[in-house]
């Protein structure tokens, strides 16, 4: 399963690594690229019925190998694209089958966890984060090395069709919780699982907004030459992903209302010093910041999904992913309008009192877990 969590990263990271370049290549501006990162959500957003009907009905399983094979190809269609609508189709795509990919697999990630009695889901998303270090990385290498992101993405599509038939013979082949109900009602959402997903979001909105706009940040407000653009979303990917081999050992001793409440701490700080002191060192620390603050959020958001009652838990992550998704889509283009009339500085800044109230529903939503 660790081999699917670092699939999603690395396919997300080749985007995200990419945007800098793909957005100069188009002639977008924050508020034109803004617009076109709203494609993102829309595509996840009209999965949600598809992923909880796949999960339940089909089985984690297949879907997790059906939505990977397609996310790791959509990036081919985001390579090729050559104008703003191409784009915008195939970041709808993209969205999509990231929500349902993601779902499937946290679903198999909690009967891991299940069999092993402790939280190491922490661990998983570990993986996914540093599979988007590594993937930055890449990014990177490759533009330094003058590589259009059609060859970078055609590298990753085969590195993620090797991983996916190797991986698969390894997943579980029973979901846990399968006798709990198989959908959920929106006009009358489960109100437990709603707070989650809004925790999520915060979390996740600050997620995104790292992924899509650190490195445009840098370029267009550090500029510490193009050599060094990628540092501030490479630190930032870094700390996540170390942070998230931590969490799983922070909850244990802490317990997951502590966790999320230095959780918020860290993003506000971190934000706060990277918009207030834009130069290469102060930034930097500050994104690094971001990171390890970023870690413990979706993980925990997830386990506690999963350990609603009211609904199987391919259906419960499928409303909490989604909603921690848009957070996730929705930032990038929010700080895009945002950083089109205020400035980039304020828009992160925006970010930076979402991600407060993180430590504000940790209290309201799993006060019973301390």
């Amino acid at each position: 399963m660790s081999a699917f969590f670092f699939l999603s990263g690395l396919c997300f990271a080749s985007w995200a690594s990419r945007i800098p370049d793909i957005s100069l290549r188009l002639g977008l501006d924050e508020g034109r690229l803004g617009q076109l990162l709203l494609a993102l959500p829309v595509g996840s957003l009209a999965s949600l019925p598809l992923a909880g009907a796949l999960v339940h009905g089909w089985g984690s399983r297949r879907t997790t190998l059906l939505a990977g094979v397609l996310y790791v190809g959509c990036l081919q269609l985001l390579g090729a694209a050559n104008n703003f609508w191409a784009l915008a189709g195939a970041l709808a795509l993209f969205g999509a089958a990231g929500n349902v990919f993601n779902i499937a697999m946290n679903t198999q990630a909690l009967g891991v966890q299940a069999r092993y009695g402790r939280p190491i889901i922490g661990s998983f998303h570990g993986l996914w984060s540093l599979a988007g270090f590594l993937g930055g990385a890449l990014g990177t290498a490759l533009i330094r090395q003058h590589q259009p992101p059609n060859t970078h993405f055609l590298l990753v599509l085969c590195l993620g069709l090797s991983l996916a038939a190797l991986a698969y013979p390894g997943t579980l082949r029973q979901d846990v919780g399968g006798e709990r109900p198989g959908g959920f009602s929106l006009r009358r959402p489960d109100p437990y699982l709603l707070r989650i997903g809004l925790l999520a979001f915060c979390g996740m909105l600050s997620e995104g907004a790292m992924f899509d706009w650190a490195g445009v940040y840098f370029q267009r407000v550090v500029r510490p030459g193009p050599a060094l653009v990628t540092v501030g979303y490479v630190a930032c990917l870094g700390a996540m992903a170390a942070g998230r081999f931590g969490s799983d050992y922070l909850t244990r001793h802490l317990g997951p209302v502590r966790v999320l409440r230095l959780s918020s701490a860290l993003i506000v700080t971190g934000l706060l010093v990277a918009v207030t002191f834009p130069h290469l060192g102060p930034a930097t620390a500050g994104f690094l910041l971001v990171g390890f603050g970023i870690a413990s959020v979706v993980p925990l958001a997830y386990a506690a999904a999963g350990r609603a009652t009211s609904v199987s838990p391919g259906v419960a992550l499928a409303l909490v992913s989604t909603i921690g998704f848009l957070g996730f889509l929705l930032g990038p283009p929010l700080v895009g309008l945002l950083g089109q009339h205020f400035g980039l500085c304020v828009a992160l800044g925006a970010v930076a009192v979402v991600a407060s109230g993180v430590g504000a529903l940790s209290q309201l939503t799993m006060s019973n877990e301390q």
